[in-house]
Parts: structure tokens; C-alpha cells; sequence
């Protein structure tokens, strides 16, 4: 009897949900995605006839859009830990915008269950991407007939803007993760690349960034638990195919989500994270549906571990303390592998129908099953030394504005004082040649340290290494880093010098000091026998000189984020 009446119940909860929330795709032929419109509509009709959904207002799109969060919690999830989801990053690949919808759905009406967690989804991350509707912008992908674009209303990409923040998207993005502190974040995406049998692929974060004990239980318990699930489901998966323009046959490397990216930001906060990637040439019925399998297997898991994840995060994050090291540049580990049963097609060539010229091709009448190396190992190629305190004058006020707004507790300085601290001198960085998301972005950047009595005055800022976002202070704030400010150009200010000398004044003054400056005069001596290129000219001789003046700005490079060891 309490069998048929829980079935009853599920069964009539299953026809509430079909019968009187259809969502805009399942009212489609299965190749439609929802309107920026519709979704906001559905999502307020939902909240007005469930308690158990809400929808909240956290900043804006870029177009001045308020960016909508739903929000599943019962009475069991008041204050339990949040599954966060992002959907519509990218809003040409709609995938998760509607299995989300299928899914609040689905938790409201009881079809589906999370009775232990609060499920918190973006409704849609790049609205003013999403208004931009069209059917041409995604030239390789299967469907829908219509969907949003990849650029904001600025021309942003923003799985890039996650440290940078130019938008005003990623400013929002960072309230909601600091609001709710999930434990586990999915971001809805579609693949581009290469073709091959799998529906869903994923990008699970690195667990070398992560740290050692949770990283692994991440990638080798957790993410395989849920990925098994959904296999009995008929949905094959494969790690994230990282190459375009060629066929996998070879093996790939494992994606390294930089803090740039959206897993690579919640990661420095200890959160889990995976990049859910359906194939793009798969039907659109079919890619929905995956990516709504996959939440569910997530949700369902995670609600039964919650307690272990939570535990594995709190022993992470007890890691990086001061005096430890800390991995700040990375590289692929060519040598390690894991040989993966890769089912993919028959790749070749044949004449381009447009050039002639041999192009590639895959046959899908010629599937295989064959052993490829997936590179999934990274190695640290650069550490430093956690500090305990970072000082940061109070000029550098974006800085600090940045830091407050990711949750950074520090406490100004009470009176001006001289503190013992290291400094970075930048020794040498490279730029990239076209502009990069608005930037001309550095990287392999090389510094020199330094250690002096430096003078800070009142209001100037302390921050203490000690807290829960170490990690993002040190991605950020060590210039050398991969995501660093000073690579995003926050700091290049310092590299360029305010005042210069005239030739015909600063040689008389030139000779002067060398007559004086004995030590001045032998190290020109030297440098000369050294650098013949110096000694065959006089302008670059007087430069030199220049340079080792008190002439010269001392701050010229001088890195303007101290730290205290």
C-alpha cells in the first residue's frame, strides 16, 4: 500500500510537471532553445507556485540587465551546502539554459530530489550575449535554429574575465560565488574541435591546481562516480578533447583552467569544479538531455557525500600556509599518461571542394575503439614562498577594491610605519603581439626580490595570508603568475619612465660622475670589455651611465605589492 501511494505520488508529480510547466524547449520540436523572455518568465511562475524556488537579483549584465539567480532550497537545505551552475556563459551553446529549467522544475515539483543541498543556477550569465539572437554565429554546430552569441554587449569573452574583470558580468559572477560559497560548481558548455562518438565530455578541475589529496579525490573518485551514472544512461563520455584542427588519434593533453576561466576562478576558494562540454555535432535533443543527466548525477552524488567533500576542502585548504611553496606556473608532464579506450572516426583527406587543397575529413561510417594517450600529468615549472602578509598601499586602490569585492579580509595600517619587507623587481615579460580580450596580455614574466625598510603610510593595507582566499591572493597578486595582475596589465605603469636626460646637458654631468665614482667608473670598465656592442657606442655608453645614476628612477619596474615573510 505505502508503494502504490509513493508511486501515485511520483506519477502525479511527473504530470504536474509536464502538464503545467512545460519548459519553452519541450514545447519546441527539440530544436528550439528558450527566448531571454521566456526563460525570465518561467522562472517567476515557477517561484509563484513553489515555495521552494525563489529568484534573486545579483549585479548586472554589461547592457544593465540585472543577472537572475534561481535558487532550490526545502526545508532541509536552509544552510546546506550549494551546488552552483552557470549557464549561458557562452549563449550560442544554450545546452544548460534548458536542462536547467527542466531541472528547477523537476526539483520543485519532486520528480527529482536534493534534499540535503540548496541547487543554485545563473540563469543566464551573458544576458546581453543571449538577446543577440541569431542562427549563423555557431557555423559548426548542430542546432538549435536560433541561440545567442558568444561576445556580451562589449564584445567580451567572458570565460576569460574571471580574474581580469572588465565586465561588469564577472563583478556579479564574483558576488554570487561569495554569497553562497559552493561546494561544487558546474559551467554549461558545447565543444568545439574534433569529431568523434561521444555525446558529453567534461573538463574537471586540475587536480594538481586543486592540491594533492582533494584533487585526487576529485578526479578519481568523485568525477568517475558521476560520469558512471550516466553511462548507464547510454551517455558516452571523454575527457574534454583538447585539440582543434586535428584528429585525437594521437593522445591530447588535459585542459589547464587558469584562473581566467571560470573553474580555474573557483578553484582558488577550494571549490570543485567541472566544465560539462556536449558535443556540437550531436542533435540538440540529445546535448540537452546529457547535460541534464549530468546535474542530476552530480546532485545525486554530492548529496550523499556532502559531508566527505566538505571535509576533503577544509584538510585543502589547511595547505597552503606561510613558508610553504606554492605552484604558480605549470606545463604539461609529456612523459605521463593514461592510455583511455578512445571511440572516435576514421580520420583522412581529401580534396577540398573549395581550394582543392588536402583537407580533413571523418568518416563516421568507420567508428573505432582504439588506446590513446590522454596527457592528464601537469609539473610546476616556477613556485614561490607563501608569505604571511602581502602590504599594499592604498594607492593601488583597483587592487584593493578587487580583493574586498573576492572576499579578502585585511585591516588597514593605524599610523604611518617602516615595515621590513621583499620586493619584486620585474626583470622581463614578454607581450602578446594582438590584442587579447582587451589586453595586451603578459607572460613568462621573471622577477628579481629585493629586501629593504619600506615606508608605508596611514591606510595603507595588511593582508594576511592566513584566510581562505590565500590561493586567490596568490594568483593574483605574484606577478609571475600565469593570471597575475601585473600580466593583465594592471601594474604596467611602472614600466616606463616619467623623466630622461638630453645628451648635450648629461654628458658633461656624465664624465663628472665618472671621475668621482671610482666604483662607477670600474663597473663601466667592465661592462664595456663584456658588451662590445657598448663600447662601439657612445649614446648607449651614456644611457648606461644614466641608468646606474641617482639620475635615474629607482622605481622604474619596482613592483608595488610587498611581502612579509
Amino acid at each position: 500500500m505505502k508503494f502504490k501511494l509513493l508511486f501515485l505520488l511520483l506519477f502525479s508529480n511527473y504530470l504536474l510537471a509536464q502538464n503545467n510547466f512545460p519548459t519553452p524547449y519541450e514545447k519546441g520540436k527539440g530544436n528550439q532553445t528558450t527566448t531571454y523572455a521566456e526563460m525570465v518568465k518561467y522562472y517567476a511562475d515557477l517561484a509563484k507556485n513553489f515555495k521552494t524556488i525563489s529568484v534573486q537579483n545579483f549585479g548586472t549584465d554589461d547592457n544593465g540587465e540585472p543577472i537572475k539567480v534561481v535558487i532550490f532550497e526545502n526545508a532541509n537545505s536552509k544552510d546546506a551546502p550549494v551546488i552552483l551552475i552557470n549557464n549561458g556563459i557562452h549563449p550560442g551553446e544554450p545546452d544548460g539554459i534548458d536542462a536547467t529549467m527542466m531541472l528547477m522544475r523537476d526539483l520543485a515539483t519532486g520528480t527529482i530530489s536534493a534534499k540535503n543541498l540548496k541547487i543554485v543556477a545563473i540563469e543566464a550569465y551573458n544576458i546581453s550575449g543571449m538577446l543577440r539572437r541569431g542562427s549563423f554565429s555557431r557555423a559548426n554546430q548542430n542546432g538549435p535554429e536560433e541561440y545567442g552569441f558568444r561576445g556580451n554587449a562589449r564584445n567580451y569573452d567572458l570565460n576569460r574575465d574571471f580574474v581580469k574583470n572588465d565586465t561588469k558580468n564577472s563583478e556579479a559572477f564574483q558576488q554570487i560565488f561569495q554569497f553562497f560559497k559552493p561546494i561544487y560548481f558546474i559551467d554549461n558548455h558545447v565543444s568545439n574541435g574534433a569529431d568523434y562518438q561521444y555525446l558529453f565530455t567534461y573538463i574537471s578541475t586540475n587536480k594538481e591546481r586543486l592540491g594533492d589529496k582533494l584533487g585526487h579525490y576529485f578526479n578519481e573518485k568523485m568525477q568517475p562516480e558521476i560520469l558512471k551514472n550516466i553511462a548507464k544512461k547510454g551517455i558516452l563520455t571523454t575527457p574534454y578533447v583538447n585539440i582543434h584542427g586535428d584528429s585525437p588519434d594521437e593522445g591530447f593533453p588535459a585542459f589547464m583552467d587558469s584562473p581566467r576561466y571560470a573553474t580555474g576562478y573557483t578553484t582558488l576558494f577550494n571549490t570543485l569544479g567541472t566544465v560539462a562540454e556536449t558535443h556540437m555535432l550531436k542533435p540538440y535533443t540529445e546535448r540537452v538531455r546529457a547535460t541534464y543527466e549530468y546535474i542530476l548525477s552530480s546532485i545525486n552524488y554530492t548529496q550523499k557525500h556532502a559531508k566527505e567533500i566538505q571535509e576533503k576542502m577544509a584538510e585543502n585548504a589547511a595547505n597552503f600556509l606561510p613558508g610553504k611553496k606554492y605552484p604558480i606556473q605549470w606545463k604539461i608532464d609529456s612523459t605521463k599518461f593514461r592510455l583511455i579506450d578512445f571511440k572516435g572516426f576514421e580520420a583522412g583527406k581529401k580534396a577540398s571542394g573549395v581550394s582543392g587543397k588536402p583537407r580533413l575529413f571523418y568518416d563516421r561510417t568507420k567508428p573505432f575503439t582504439r588506446k590513446v594517450k590522454f596527457y592528464n600529468e601537469y609539473q610546476a615549472t616556477k613556485e614561490i614562498q607563501i608569505p604571511n602578509y602581502y602590504v599594499i598601499p592604498k594607492s593601488e586602490n583597483k587592487v584593493i577594491e578587487y580583493l574586498k569585492r573576492n572576499n579578502i579580509q585585511m585591516k588597514e595600517l593605524a599610523q604611518d610605519s617602516t615595515l621590513s619587507v621583499e620586493f619584486y623587481r620585474i626583470a622581463d615579460y614578454k607581450t602578446v603581439k594582438n590584442p587579447y580580450e582587451g589586453h595586451y596580455l603578459h607572460f613568462d614574466t621573471q622577477t628579481k626580490s629585493e629586501f629593504k625598510n619600506q615606508n608605508f603610510r596611514k591606510g595603507d593595507v595588511l593582508v594576511s595570508t592566513r584566510q581562505p582566499g590565500v590561493k586567490y591572493l596568490l594568483e593574483t597578486l605574484e606577478p609571475a603568475a600565469t593570471d597575475s595582475f601585473f600580466n593583465w596589465n594592471f601594474f604596467d605603469g611602472i614600466l616606463g619612465q616619467k623623466e630622461y636626460f638630453s645628451d648635450y646637458v648629461f654628458e658633461d654631468t656624465a664624465a663628472e660622475l665618472l671621475k668621482k665614482d671610482s666604483a662607477l667608473r670600474t663597473a663601466f670598465e667592465l661592462e664595456k670589455i663584456a658588451n662590445p656592442e657598448l663600447a662601439k657606442d657612445g649614446n648607449k655608453q651614456l644611457e648606461w651611465i644614466y641608468k646606474h645614476s641617482p639620475y635615474y628612477e629607482n622605481s622604474v619596474g619596482l613592483y608595488p605589492i610587498f611581502r612579509i615573510l
